[in-house]
C-alpha cells in the first residue's frame, strides 16, 4: 500500500512532468503561449481554466499538464487533489517555480484508498509531487498520515474495529512513541468507570468494554488531555435505531479515531506537553444485560444519571473519561465525538460543531481551522438550557424531553463532567464524507483534526 511519505519528495532536478497552474481569468494569456495544436488539444478536452479542470497538453515527444485552479497565487488544500486522482503514475512538479504549499495535503489525501477487503483491488501507482519546500515536507506528510489513519479506522467494519482493535491501535501508538498505556477492563472498569461499563456490558465477550489511558511527555510540561468517543458500533441499544440510522454506525468511533490521530501528531512533533489520551471503547449492543431506559447509572464523578434514551450513550462514556482527564488538572482538555444528529442537521456534514468554555480558546481553534481548510462552527453552551437535563429521581438525565438545541444540550451534559475552571474544547464531528470530492473520497474523514492540531501546536510552541 502506498504511504503519504512516498507521494511528496524533495525536488533534486530529476525528470518530472510539469504542471502549469491556470485559472479562467488567465486562460486566454496562457493559451496565447501555446501552439495551434496544443490549443486544439485543450479545446477538445473542454479545458478553460476552471477549478479542478485537468488538461493534458502534447509537447514534442511528451506532454505537460494544465491545471485549473481558482487562484494560482494562493493554493488551498484541495487545489491539486483532482490532479492527484486523475493523472497517470509518475513524478510531477509545478512549473514557473511555483510551490504547492497548502496543496501538498490534498495531493496526498487524494491518493488514499481503502481496498483491503476487495479481492481484486488494483490500486493506481503513486503520483509523486516534487517540491523545493523541503522544510515543509515532514509536517505535511505527518498531517496526511494522521488523516489516513482516521479514514482507515472509521472505514473498517465494526467486527474488525471493536474495542479490542482500538486497544491494539493504542498499543501501536504507545510503542511507536515510548508512551505508557494502561487498559481498564472488567471489574476495575465497573468500579472506576461505571458508565463506560454500563453502556458496553451487553456486547459479546470479544467486544467487551474497556478504557485506554496513554500517558506521554515530561511531567513538568503543561498537561494536555485528549479524549475520543469510541463507540465501535451503535445499535441504539434498547432504544434501537432504524436500519437506515444504523447503517453507518461503524463510524461512531470516529471521535476515538480523531483522538488517536491527534495524539500521534503531538508525540511525533515532540510537543512540550504532558499528554493524557483517554479512549473509552464500547459496543452499544442489545442483549439481556443491556442498560435500560429508566435505569439510574453511577458515574466516576459521583453524579447519578437517569437514562432517558439508550441511544444517547456516547455522552455517558465521555462523562467518565472527561472526569478522569480532569483529575490531572490539565491546562486544556479537547474531546472528539460523533455525538449528535442535531449538529449535522444544523451544520451539515462538513462543519464540526465546536463548543468551548472560553471565547479566546474557541477563537484560536476556529482561526486555525479556517487557515487549514478545516473549518468548524461554534455552537453555544447556554446556561438556561441546563434545565433540559433535569431529572426527578437523579442528579441529571442523559436526554431531554424537548427537541430543541440537541447539540448544545449534549455539550452541557459533558460540561458537568469537566472539572471546574478547566479550559475545554468539544468537537461534535461527523467523521464521514457522504459524497466524493477531490481529495475527500466517500467514507471516513477527519473533521476538526487539522484545526485542533494547528491550534494546539501554536499554543504550546514555546
Amino acid at each position: 500500500m502506498i504511504e503519504p511519505k512516498a507521494l511528496l519528495q524533495p525536488d533534486r532536478g530529476e525528470d518530472a512532468i510539469a504542471i502549469h497552474l491556470v485559472n479562467k481569468d488567465g486562460f486566454e494569456a496562457f493559451a496565447k503561449g501555446l501552439s495551434a495544436g496544443q490549443r486544439a488539444s485543450l479545446a477538445a478536452q473542454k479545458f478553460e481554466g476552471g477549478a479542478n479542470q485537468v488538461g493534458i497538453v502534447p509537447e514534442g515527444d511528451g506532454w505537460f499538464v494544465a491545471a485549473g485552479v481558482a487562484n494560482p497565487e494562493s493554493l488551498t488544500s484541495w487545489c491539486l487533489a483532482k490532479l492527484a486522482e486523475e493523472l497517470p503514475e509518475g513524478s510531477y512538479r509545478l512549473a514557473a517555480k511555483a510551490e504547492p504549499g497548502a496543496a501538498m495535503f490534498g495531493w496526498m489525501t487524494a491518493q488514499y484508498r481503502f481496498g483491503r477487503y476487495k479481492s481484486e483491488d488494483k490500486p493506481a501507482g503513486a503520483r509523486v509531487l516534487l517540491t523545493t519546500q523541503v522544510a515543509a515536507i515532514d509536517a505535511a506528510v505527518a498531517e496526511a498520515a494522521a488523516e489516513w489513519l482516521v479514514r482507515d479506522l472509521v472505514n473498517a467494519p465494526p467486527e474488525d474495529m471493536g474495542p479490542a482493535a482500538l486497544e491494539a491501535e493504542c498499543e501501536r501508538l504507545a510503542k511507536a512513541h515510548k508512551a505508557e498505556l494502561t487498559v481498564v477492563r472488567g471489574d476495575a472498569l465497573e468500579q472506576g468507570y461505571p458508565m463506560v461499563h454500563a453502556v458496553g456490558r451487553a456486547a459479546a465477550r470479544h467486544h467487551a468494554p474497556r478504557l485506554m489511558h496513554l500517558v506521554w511527555g515530561d511531567p513538568k510540561h503543561p498537561v494536555l488531555a485528549v479524549v475520543g468517543k469510541g463507540v465501535c458500533f451503535d445499535s441504539g441499544g434498547l432504544n434501537i435505531k432504524p436500519g437506515s440510522g444504523m447503517r453507518l454506525m461503524k463510524k461512531d468511533m470516529g471521535g476515538a479515531a480523531h483522538a488517536l490521530a491527534l495524539a500521534g501528531l503531538i508525540m511525533g512533533a515532540r510537543l512540550k506537553v504532558r499528554l493524557h489520551l483517554l479512549v473509552p471503547a464500547v459496543e452499544n449492543a442489545i442483549s439481556g444485560g443491556a442498560f435500560r431506559p429508566g435505569d439510574i447509572l453511577k458515574s466516576r464523578k459521583g453524579l447519578s444519571v437517569e437514562i432517558d434514551n439508550t441511544d444517547a450513550e456516547g455522552r455517558l462514556i465521555l462523562g467518565d473519561a472527561l472526569t478522569r482527564a480532569s483529575e490531572e488538572n490539565p491546562d486544556l482538555i479537547i474531546d472528539f465525538a460523533t455525538l449528535t444528529g442535531a449538529a449535522r442537521i444544523a451544520l451539515g456534514p462538513d462543519y464540526p460543531a465546536l463548543m468551548a468554555r472560553r471565547d479566546e480558546t474557541a477563537e484560536a481553534f476556529l482561526a486555525a481551522g479556517k487557515a487549514q481548510d478545516d473549518p468548524a462552527w461554534r455552537l453555544p453552551l447556554p446556561e438556561a438550557y441546563r434545565e433540559y437535563l433535569a431529572s426527578d429521581v437523579a442528579d441529571m438525565a442523559n436526554g431531554s424531553a424537548t427537541p430543541f438545541a440537541g447539540a448544545s444540550v449534549a455539550g452541557l451534559f459533558l460540561d458537568r463532567f469537566v472539572g471546574e475552571g478547566i479550559d475545554w474544547v468539544h468537537f461534535d464531528t461527523f467523521a464521514w464524507n457522504p459524497s466524493s470530492r477531490p481529495g475527500r473520497g466517500r467514507g471516513g474523514r477527519g473533521l476538526g483534526l487539522r484545526a485542533s492540531w494547528h491550534a494546539i501546536r501554536a499554543r504550546y510552541a514555546a
